[in-house]
């Protein structure tokens, strides 16, 4: 397979996950402000700082208003992982390889852009409560469709590293940003309000349901458990670095591999994650695990990227400038 269609095809499957996630995040948010009205806690800034893009809100936006933060996250054309970039960016991968994947899959996400596209013009302030759920509802069909007519080859594999590399990285950015939401108001910390902000995190990975049948009690050590460490739920962090190792594995070439820079750091991510603990987690610190681990999740972003996306040609140039290459 060519590189620019291996290139597409997963940041097509990468960029549709981003809005899905985006939107989840939206829609439990605002259930939680349905149930708690009068809580003291802004439910709103930590889904910015869940982007790592605070600078750029604070410049186009100032204010963490909700009208201002689900603008920025849903209809911004100018931001990168916006709702509608997302799926304008993933829309357009796939028309440039619409014969490496299935029509259904072409027209699905076809229908998807043209719905967010629509909402956009009618929803100009605030989107409303349905509009989310329809975005995950359309990112569900658009992978039911994918999986059930795509062959297991190249092609899916990239799509599956390209979604699964993004869910776990939104997985550790909602874990991360609540628990910091959490730590800044002890008073609310084993409280009923502290049980709401928890279950809301699990239902924004769709988590929760599992989460009751494996757990009774609702503890943030659990859950955190259970989004890092759980090798079987399909949006933990474990689970979801492990499956994509699987499936670069599983793509023929360039390299052996042993000198396959992008499985041998997903590797020995998955080793790191084995050695883990809950304990091992909270008492070095939530956040610092974290940060360490989207600090490899980029490293192996990057290795897929020098892996698979650069040219072998592209790659012999080292002497040329960024400026000449382009």
């Amino acid at each position: 397979m060519l590189s620019r269609v291996a290139n597409s095809i997963y940041w097509m499957a990468r960029n549709v996950q981003r809005a899905e996630n985006i939107a989840r995040f939206i829609e439990v948010t605002q259930n939680l402000i349905l149930d708690q009205p009068d809580s003291s806690i802004d439910q709103w800034e930590p889904l910015v700082r869940a982007t790592g893009d605070e600078e750029y809100f604070a410049e186009h936006y100032g204010d963490f208003t909700p009208t201002n933060v689900q603008q920025f996250l849903t209809f911004d054309r100018d931001y990168h992982s916006s709702i509608l970039t997302a799926i304008t960016n993933a829309r357009e991968n796939a028309r440039t390889v619409r014969e490496a994947i299935s029509s259904e899959a072409w027209e699905q996400l076809n229908t998807f852009y043209h719905f967010v596209r629509d909402s956009e013009t009618a929803d100009k302030t605030q989107p409303s409560a349905t509009f989310y759920a329809e975005v995950v509802h359309n990112s569900y069909t658009f992978n039911g469709i994918l999986d059930g007519t795509m062959t297991r080859g190249t092609g899916w594999r990239f799509a599956n590293v390209g979604r699964l590399i993004e869910r776990a990285d939104k997985t550790s950015r909602i874990l991360d940003v609540k628990y910091f939401t959490l730590l800044r108001n002890v008073a609310d910390m084993n409280t009923t309000l502290d049980d709401l902000l928890w279950s809301g995190v699990l239902r924004s990975v769709s988590a929760f349901e599992m989460f009751r049948k494996e757990y009774h009690a609702l503890t943030v050590e659990r859950v955190v458990e259970f989004l890092v460490l759980n090798r079987e739920f399909p949006r933990a962090i474990y689970h979801c670095i492990r499956q994509m190792r699987d499936s670069l594995r599983k793509i023929e070439g360039p390299l052996e591999a042993e000198q396959n820079e992008a499985i041998v750091k997903s590797t020995e991510l998955i080793e790191h994650l084995k050695r883990q603990t809950v304990e091992s987690i909270i008492n070095g610190g939530l956040h610092e695990f974290i940060d360490s681990f989207q600090s490899s999740l980029n490293e192996i972003g990057a290795a897929i990227n020098s892996t698979y996306f650069v040219t072998r040609a592209f790659q012999s140039q080292p002497q040329q400038s960024q400026q000449q290459r382009q």
